[in-house]
């Protein structure tokens, strides 16, 4: 389609790294480890040739990855580490019966163990809000708090299995709790404050834990919240609970009755001065993770210790080349899985800075003060942030110094081709803008960066290493230079290891390998381009299909958001019966900037865009202006709420938005009926 090679535009990358950069990348020493030790051939000379051997060689690659990443396991009385790197291979459907892939057998491992490597007094967390740095902690110090917390989670009864719950903001002790539940064999889960309580019990109350954690409140946007009201509803409402603990983190809202305070705790175990870990299967479960529950109550996903180990290793490593001396940064809740994949740059021994607030209050400078200050090396970021930058404060990167910046990260929905310009015309240093994808289902990434490749306008730089990715049609053949759905043909370590309350599988097996049978269906509307990058098109059950033609949301917002008018939109397709028969159509929804309004000019601007950079296809039929746009309380706009809504459907999980009020504002329109 003409808007796919629009958006990519250019013959030549927008970046190319230097041989300095491709030099000292971790990539480059772990391609020459495995040269010098005859483990690829001499042809496997860049990332794009090891991601297609580490396809073909699975076995032999993860174990190169625990290999390089130093993995700690109890010897077997033999002295190896492990039986078999992959029994069932040839599976690609989870575990039932026994018969499914299992990674590293007889292995024994803890996570936290490896998170805690270092023990000195160089800075491992930094912890911000809107109102500027409020706290570090060193990796001594970290440690040392890691080992108070898990005597007070063992007094409290928490053994191997046991879940620990955090309804926590992104705060330092979000961390120090999920390490200790972790050190002690036991099994994490968060949701962040800005979670009702029903969101929160449908989530927890699923799992049955033992220890509530939970924070007094927060602030967000200039604003204090209280949580104390919803923090006893959900305790009140789990009968498993042994303790609850109350972390005060906003000294203007007081305690809670009846729960002990998290600086009470430490100081209670402050003799517990050392951490000890337990190491466990390859496969024990280390979090319980949760889908967006936008269409029933979300889905347990239960992730192994070792495989989120290995995975996050590898992309941290050898995707994002994070080291010792990195700060590293995403902008994330701890409802998202992208607070996991931060929290795991201590394994790398980077400093993790944390940040809980808005990213644009007090202004749209606030996370990039912070990047300066903290020299950030590498800022991960949602694309909406960057399209949000620029139409609201598009000299902001080039306001401030962000030179130790190298690498950019976004997430948590395309990223637009002009975001890519965006970056490109306002930092100049050289640096790495990778979007990556991937989600909450494998706790890591399917496409991800390139540290010795180039980037091209509007794409991914590379499918993840030891990721059998590929791009289906609708018959289930891979195809190329067209858009499909999202397919991994092959085994990975950080499959779920299970779904809560899932005892044969069934739910696990319906949710990804059932549309085509034997292979994992991701849910994403993709094409592999050219360049072996990907382009993420949206989700594969919110694409658009006027006239037999299937179109991504994403090739839509990628125009409408251009018009400078537009600050967001949400686009979906309605269905209409008339006497003509059944029959589709586009309606696209706008969002306009503070002070604008949806004129005919504006209108005609949205269409001529639409008509000449994509297709007639994608013209919508109707605009409607609104005030707002639903959202995951993760960030992502929810189309099928809103196509629910238009329908006159039931949203079957409103706890699962963050704006649900926002709902009312698509119902009984009058431009949506039939006439």
């Amino acid at each position: 389609m003409t808007d796919r090679v629009e958006d990519r535009g250019a013959a030549t990358p927008l970046f190319v790294p230097g041989a300095e950069q491709v030099g000292r990348a971790r990539i480059t020493a772990f391609l020459h480890d495995l040269h010098e030790r005859a483990v690829i051939p001499a042809s496997v000379r860049d990332m794009h040739a090891l991601q297609r051997w580490s396809v073909a060689h699975l076995e032999t690659f993860w174990s190169e990855v625990w290999r390089a990443a130093d993995v700690i396991a109890t010897p077997r009385p033999d002295g190896s580490l492990w039986e078999h790197v992959l029994q069932h291979g040839d599976v690609m459907q989870p575990p039932h019966h026994g018969a499914g892939p299992r990674w590293f057998t007889d292995a024994a491992l803890n996570f936290a163990e490896h998170l805690l490597r270092r023990r000195d007094d160089d800075t491992a967390i930094v912890a911000w809000t809107e109102r500027g740095r409020q706290s570090t902690l060193s990796y001594r110090e970290l440690a040392r708090q890691v080992a108070h917390i898990q005597s007070a989670l063992r007094t409290a009864g928490v053994g191997v299995g046991d879940r620990v719950v955090g309804y926590l903001p992104n705060i330092p002790e979000a961390i120090v709790a999920m390490l200790a539940t972790s050190a002690l064999g036991a099994v994490w889960s968060s949701c962040s404050p800005d979670f009702g309580t029903k969101g929160v019990l449908d989530r927890f109350g699923q799992i049955a834990p033992k220890v509530l954690i939970a924070a007094n409140g927060y602030r967000y946007a200039g604003k204090l919240i209280d949580c104390r009201e919803r923090i006893a509803a959900v305790a009140a409402a789990l009968p498993s609970l042994r303790a609850c603990w109350l972390v005060h983190n906003v000294p203007e809202i007081g305690t809670l009755g009846g729960m002990r305070g998290w600086t009470d705790i430490v100081a209670d175990h402050r003799d517990q001065r050392a951490v000890e870990f337990q190491r466990l299967p390859f496969d024990h479960p280390l979090y319980i993770l949760y889908s967006s529950g936008t269409t029933g109550l979300p889905k347990c996903l239960v992730h192994g210790a070792g495989g989120t180990l290995l995975q996050h290793w590898k992309e941290h490593a050898l995707h994002t080349d994070i080291g010792a001396h990195d700060v590293l940064f995403y902008y994330t809740t701890c409802g998202w899985m992208m607070w996991n994949w931060l929290v795991s740059g201590l394994m790398q021994g980077a400093t993790v800075v944390l940040y809980d607030g808005a990213p644009l209050a007090p202004d749209a400078h606030v996370l990039l003060r912070m990047a300066e200050q903290e020299r950030v090396s590498v800022f991960g970021i949602s694309a909406k942030y960057l399209a949000v930058l620029e139409k609201e404060s598009p000299d902001a990167l080039g306001t401030h110094d962000l030179r130790s910046v190298r690498t950019i990260l976004s997430t948590g929905s395309p990223l637009a081709a002009n975001s890519y310009d965006f970056v490109y015309a306002n930092l100049t240093h050289g640096v790495r803008l990778a979007s990556i994808s991937g989600g909450t289902d494998i706790v890591s990434c399917f496409a991800l960066g390139d540290p010795t490749g180039a980037v091209w306008r509007g794409e991914l730089q590379t499918r993840g290493l030891g990721m059998a990715v590929d791009v289906f049609s609708e018959q289930g053949q891979p195809v190329r230079g067209e858009a499909g759905e999202l397919v991994c043909t092959r085994p990975f370590p950080s499959m779920p290891v299970a779904f809560w309350n899932d005892p044969d599988g069934s739910r696990y097996r319906s949710a990804y390998f059932e549309h085509f049978p034997g292979v994992w269906r991701h849910g994403d509307w993709a094409e592999i381009t050219a360049h072996d990058g990907l382009v993420i098109y949206g989700r594969s059950d919110a694409t658009l299909n006027p006239g037999g033609v299937r179109i991504g949301t994403a090739e839509i917002y990628r125009q409408v958001e251009q018009i400078p008018e537009v600050l967001e939109s949400v686009v979906v397709e309605q269905t209409l019966s008339d006497a003509g028969g059944t029959h589709a159509r586009i309606v696209l929804f706008v969002r306009m900037r503070e002070g604008e309004t949806l004129s005919d000019r504006i209108r005609d601007a949205i269409v001529r865009r639409l008509r000449e950079h994509a297709t007639v296809h994608h013209v919508p039929k109707v605009i409607i202006p609104v005030a707002d746009i639903p959202r995951t309380i993760s960030g992502k706009i929810t189309e099928l709420a809103v196509r629910e809504i238009i329908h006159n459907r039931p949203v079957r999980n409103i706890d699962a938005l963050a704006n649900p009020a926002a709902l009312s504002l698509y119902r009984d329109l009058p431009e949506l009926r039939v006439p």
